[in-house]
């Protein structure tokens, strides 16, 4: 990523509510961002020969199913974030 998309992220994620979560796409990997935890999820491979972007395919035969395409094959990374402690706890909400 350029620093100028670092930056626009950067901003947006500021921006951003926290009760609200945001999910960027780029390239292979989708980012998403919430209260509660920040996880990259993998994509497919948008230039990927044997599945051209699409994750995977239908096999066929008398048992057909899906398939999923070895460039979308990759773990999860979630790192969970620390609930906020509340400084005044027996302060009505209002």
């Amino acid at each position: 990523m350029t620093a100028r998309r670092l930056h626009a992220a950067a901003l947006l994620l500021t921006a951003v509510p926290l009760a609200t979560a945001v999910t960027l796409k780029a390239g292979a990997w989708e980012l998403t961002v919430s209260r509660h935890a920040i996880r990259l999820s993998p994509r497919p491979r948008p230039g990927c020969r044997d599945c051209r972007g699409e994750g995977g395919w239908w096999s066929e035969g008398p048992y057909p199913g899906g398939e999923m395409c070895w460039c979308w094959d990759r773990p999860i990374r979630t790192l969970r974030l620390l609930p906020i402690r509340d400084p005044w706890p027996d302060e009505p909400p209002f």
